[in-house]
């Protein structure tokens, strides 16, 4: 049986029901490709051991940084150094984003909140 073809746009929308909340699209060794839609504004964060990687798959995202933001669009691309300060939030309504990191990764890193997701969902 081949592997199962997902259409992460479509599924995001059939399936996630509350935004910043990741869910798992896929397990690639030791990492997940995980998709969520962007709300408002997320928390200010870092990720100490691991760098996390977006992917805009709809409508505009920015990334905050402490010496500036970073928006992206539908296609663009970033890869967020482990140990930098961030802060996603949506310029769109409802954007879906596709994040690849470690498996481990806490979605607030080292700052617990409301936000904070451990019990990842599956698409």
């Amino acid at each position: 049986m081949p592997p199962r073809k997902i259409n992460l746009v479509e599924a995001a929308d059939r399936t996630i029901t509350k935004v910043f909340d990741p869910h798992i699209a896929g397990d690639v060794n030791d990492s997940q490709a995980k998709v969520a839609k962007f709300g408002e504004t997320f928390d200010w964060h870092a990720h100490e051991h691991e760098d996390e990687a977006f992917l805009v798959l709809r409508g505009r995202i920015a990334i905050d940084f402490r010496d500036g933001p970073v928006e992206l669009g539908e296609g663009d691309f970033i890869v967020v150094p482990r140990g930098v300060e961030h802060r996603p939030r949506s310029l769109t309504a409802e954007p879906v984003v596709l994040m690849f990191e470690p498996a481990t990764t806490l979605n607030t890193g080292n700052a617990k909140s409301d936000l904070t997701v451990t019990d990842l969902k599956r698409l």
